[in-house]
């Protein structure tokens, strides 16, 4: 996938939010990993996968990608406000079902808080990607999702929103 497209795409849209909010990058660490918990679970919600109780379907592919990308929003920004680019590696398919695939993201978003390495942040990434990948997402089909949903979040941020 064209990673530093996507950095660059989400420096353009943070660097507006910053300026629009009048905040600065190093204020929000904190408050982008617990909007990426959120997002998190949001997928989650909409994949079902946890709902043992429940006998509704998951939410149809495309609502669920976007919940998808909405993370992948606040990873790259994430990774942009630690000066960290993620290092392509061939994402490797897990033997973990979704719910145990979904904790190991959430594990991964703590670690990462706590310990703001390169390797966490690494880790956090390859993790989110097999979320992905076992969700059923080709990387085009991420990146063609992000790309639009950056639109949507640009005309939002021109909207007040």
């Amino acid at each position: 996938m064209y990673w530093e497209q996507l950095f660059d795409t989400q420096r353009q849209l943070d660097e507006h939010i910053q300026t629009n909010n009048r905040v600065k990058a190093d204020e929000l660490f904190e408050r982008k990993v617990l909007a990426l918990l959120v997002e998190t679970g949001e997928l989650a919600n909409e994949t079902r996968c946890f709902k043992f109780w429940s006998k509704k379907p998951k939410s149809e592919s495309a609502v669920i990608l976007e919940e998808y990308v909405d993370g992948l929003h606040f990873i790259l920004s994430l990774g942009l406000d630690t000066g960290y680019r993620y290092d392509s590696e061939a994402v490797q398919s897990t033997d973990l079902d979704d719910t145990q695939l979904f904790l190991q993201v959430y594990e991964q978003i703590i670690a990462f808080k706590q310990d703001p390495s390169k390797a966490n942040y690494n880790q956090l990434f390859t993790t989110y990607l097999q979320l992905g990948a076992q969700l059923g997402f080709p990387e085009e089909a991420i990146q063609e999702a992000y790309n639009k949903k950056n639109e949507v979040n640009h005309q939002r941020q021109q909207q007040g929103y």
